[in-house]
């Protein structure tokens, strides 16, 4: 298994279908054009598993960002971590929470972070963090303005 970093178009749209299982309220082309921008203005990067058919969907994706934080200072921030239902239970979430631990440790980043949504839908991404050392740190709140 082989982690790869979505640049091009043609690779950014292999990651859409995993994206989309987690972001369902998008169309693919919304979360093609809304990747592109966080990538060209929020240093925003999309992993991938390629399992070396570049015809076939990416089984699992995750975007993250390295920002600046005054309570955690340098931070690698997962936006995203999705894996297609037909390819859960095989590794590929775990794969890529180490391969963003490392990017982490390699960028001289004093944590990485997340948050996940609280239903039982969840459980499972659940679990894979605990698992891989994450700790329940904080309530994240949120205030819809439209």
């Amino acid at each position: 298994m082989t982690i790869a970093i979505a640049q091009t178009d043609a690779e950014i749209r292999r990651c859409l279908p995993a994206m989309l299982a987690l972001r369902p309220h998008l169309t693919e082309e919304q979360a093609f054009e809304q990747i592109r921008f966080q990538q060209e203005n929020e240093r925003f990067v999309l992993a991938f598993v390629d399992e070396g058919d570049p015809s076939r969907p990416a089984p699992a994706v995750t975007g993250y960002r390295i920002m600046h934080l005054l309570y955690s200072g340098k931070t690698l921030y997962i936006d995203d971590l999705s894996t297609l239902p037909e390819a859960r239970g095989k590794g590929y979430a775990g794969a890529l929470v180490d391969f963003i631990v490392e990017q982490a440790r390699q960028t001289g980043c004093q944590c990485v972070s997340l948050d996940s949504g609280q239903n039982p839908a969840r459980y499972d991404a659940h679990r894979l963090y605990l698992n891989k050392r994450f700790n329940i740190v904080s309530h994240h709140f949120k205030l819809d303005l439209q």
